[in-house]
């Protein structure tokens, strides 16, 4: 039953009176759901749909707090700050707090935790005053949401180019399509609702060598399919054109990929 601190995450906390309309208008999904146990996935767009962040929504006495890349954390804290204008808000970050998560049945411990929104398997993310006991690594944590098909920020995604219905942002809880208007709605919408989309993120087996984020990926035939994204222990994630057909073998620098259709992913025919 592993669980572990997840150090490359940090927490930011937003206070004030206007906290939940203030994030509500800016991010994918309805904050006002998150709740003494339940967790809230959402992203941060450009005006024009594009991500620029993503993170789990918490709530707390008085806080929401944001389960974010550590890497991000001061950049999305002076990116949500630029829209306060007269907003009741306040946000800073909340470093007496860190990230852990379990899964495989491991119990959650006390204190501010919630089911990981985005797939049943997933297991569970804390907020926590002191990491839990671990008896897993981050890399084991990593090999497992590999396994699932979880993106993961910016080791999956492109700041101002990819759009969230790639990433299985849908599928997976991370946009609530009638909570009301917010940054990015209308290329969101008009992607899923014209089917727009060309490129998804697919899990792949990874036989040989790990190849390095952007390493272009084949068709047997020198036809190019898009390009690796984040792996680890023969597990990875591409973006690939569509169509992808499952167990269909891809060159991608000295390996082989085998993607998968994981069990949660709906796709337009094509």
């Amino acid at each position: 039953m592993p669980q572990t601190p997840l150090p490359l995450r940090s927490v930011i906390a937003l206070s004030g009176e206007d906290r939940v309309g203030f994030l509500q208008g800016l991010v994918s999904n309805d904050v006002a759901l998150a709740a003494p146990g339940r967790a809230v996935w959402a992203a941060l767009l450009t005006p024009q749909g594009k991500w620029l962040a993503d993170f789990f929504v918490f709530a707390d006495a008085g806080r929401l707090l944001l389960d974010a890349e550590a890497a991000q954390a001061e950049s999305l804290v002076h990116r949500l700050s630029r829209f306060r204008l007269r907003a009741k808000v306040a946000l800073a970050p909340a470093p007496e707090l860190s990230v852990a998560a379990g899964w495989g049945g491991a119990p959650m411990p006390p204190g501010l935790g919630a089911p990981d929104p985005r797939h049943p398997g997933a297991g569970w993310r804390a907020l926590l005053a002191a990491p839990p006991p671990a008896d897993a690594t981050a890399e084991d944590y990593d090999r497992h949401r590999l396994a699932l098909g979880l993106p993961d920020g910016a080791r999956d995604l492109e700041a101002d180019k990819s759009v969230l219905l790639e990433a299985g942002f849908d599928e997976l809880d991370g946009i609530s399509w009638s909570k009301g208007c917010y940054m990015g709605q209308e290329l969101t919408a008009r992607t899923k609702y014209r089917g727009l989309l060309k490129r998804r993120l697919f899990p792949v087996a990874v036989d040989g060598p790990l190849p390095a984020r952007g390493t272009p990926v084949l068709r047997e035939d020198g036809a190019e399919m898009g390009e690796m994204r984040s792996g680890r222990d023969g597990l990875g994630l591409a973006l690939l054109r569509m169509p992808v057909a499952e167990g269909q073998a891809l060159r991608c620098g000295d390996a082989t990929l085998l993607a998968r259709v994981p069990d949660w992913m709906a796709r337009p025919p094509g």
